[in-house]
């Protein structure tokens, strides 16, 4: 499996594969690398990482609930020594859940339990998943496009926090964890310098970074994009992350992180220019555009996030939640004032109407950028006003379908195809 990781991982760095035909977030992939002595690599969802030492492995990050005996068997193969250390790189649930398999078979075998080691800041993570457990169901079984998706509601919480670094020394292997505010306030970049390792979780993922999911809670560009060039300035051979492959080679993992960093501080520097200049959200989110040389890099490709996106969580960072627009600081209920734009173009089947004619495309065939950003608005003004109408909701269908369609990255393309299936699923039994 070495070998295919590591050649896959060439391809791609060199653009020979296409970073969307082998999503960095994507399901289990199978099998184990060894991308130098006594350090395994685990293609996983997400990616784990064992050291091997004298007094037994460490992990940093140890995968997903559905890939927990997996990933357990995948490492058995390669060592049987006991889990000394688990490392949660953040709190996200797919880093988290293999903890109790390992538990489960140190009891069995009488050997001393594994200390899980977090930032400070994880625990309260896991509260608030608690909390809002429901709300979580829905954003992800949206974003992921899987219904019935169950979120947890029980977390193997860490024995160990740290608040800004932590020297961890197990068999006589040095791993050095920094905080970082970055995708999560969470976050823990691990460098072992003995094997000139960087794990650096969700911090680079082999795609435009993590930095505006639309659904999800905030994140921090401008911090993230310091602890890439801090762990760039460490000069790593190797660059092993929470999704995607490895990074092989002091030229290449130095590219990718301070590429990274230049993308989310030119995001930032723009965004922020904008705002002291008083504009709106809206005219942020249209003026503000990515390096067309950054957004080259097969590694930056926005198959999972996008720029846009994260300009909008820069303004929620340094702003606050009203975008500029008087009207919207106290809108009217959002069917009041669909009711009242159809009304003024002669019913909600013209605005359907529209938004399906704005799907056709010039010359070569598709649809503008534009055209399909007002056809999603026209079709949705048209169901909000008519929201019981089955004719309209196919058409509400179509048009979100075909936004879908166009979409690069898993959140616009999650949220679209949710709302053309909600659509579908009404105007077959309209209620």
């Amino acid at each position: 499996m070495t070998d295919d990781v590591l050649d896959t991982a060439d391809k791609l760095w060199r653009g020979e594969i296409d970073i969307a035909s082998i999503h960095p977030v994507g399901g289990y992939l199978g099998g184990l690398a060894e991308p130098c002595d006594g350090v395994a690599f685990v293609p996983s969802f997400a990616n784990v990482t064992a050291f091997s030492t004298p007094e037994g492995l460490v992990l940093v990050d140890t995968g997903s609930s559905f890939v927990a005996e997996a990933v357990h068997g995948e490492l058995r193969r390669w060592s049987e020594r006991r889990l000394h250390t688990a490392v949660y790189s953040h709190g996200h649930i797919d880093h988290v859940f293999g903890v109790p398999v390992w538990e489960a078979e140190s009891a069995s075998e009488g050997w001393p339990a594994p200390v899980v080691v977090a930032h400070e800041a994880l625990p309260a993570r896991f509260d608030r998943y608690i909390a809002t457990a429901g709300y979580n169901e829905v954003i992800n079984q949206r974003q992921f496009g899987v219904p019935g998706l169950r979120w947890p509601t029980e977390y193997r919480y860490p024995d160990t926090t740290y608040r800004s670094q932590l020297e961890l020394d197990v068999g006589g292997t040095d791993f050095r964890l920094h905080h970082a505010r970055g995708e999560t306030d969470d976050h823990t970049w691990t460098w072992v310098p003995d094997h000139k390792v960087v794990c650096c979780g969700d911090l680079f993922i082999w795609a435009s970074p993590n930095a505006g999911n639309p659904q999800k809670v905030q994140r921090y560009p401008k911090e993230w994009a310091a602890a890439l060039r801090e762990m760039a300035g460490l000069e790593p051979e190797l660059l092993l992350p929470g999704h995607g492959f490895p990074v092989v080679g002091t030229d290449r993992v130095r590219q990718a992180l301070t590429d990274t960093a230049m993308l989310l501080e030119d995001l930032v520097d723009q965004t922020v220019a904008l705002m002291n200049e008083g504009a709106r959200l809206d005219e942020i989110i249209h003026a503000v555009l990515p390096s067309p040389q950054l957004m080259e890099r097969p590694y930056l490709q926005p198959v999972y996030d996008e720029p846009e996106f994260v300009v909008r969580n820069i303004w929620r960072l340094y702003g606050g939640w009203w975008e500029g627009n008087p009207a919207a600081l106290k809108p009217a209920p959002e069917r009041a004032l669909a009711g009242e734009l159809a009304e003024l173009c002669g019913g909600p089947g013209v605005l359907a109407d529209r938004a399906l004619s704005l799907l056709v495309g010039g010359d070569d065939g598709a649809p503008s950028d534009t055209a399909l950003r007002l056809a999603g608005h026209l079709a949705e003004t048209a169901s909000l006003a008519a929201p019981h109408d089955p004719a309209i909701g196919r058409v509400r269908a179509t048009v979100f379908a075909a936004l879908a369609e166009h979409a690069t990255s898993t959140m616009a393309k999650g949220v679209f195809n949710w709302a053309s299936r909600e659509s579908a699923q009404r105007a077959e039994s309209p209620s």
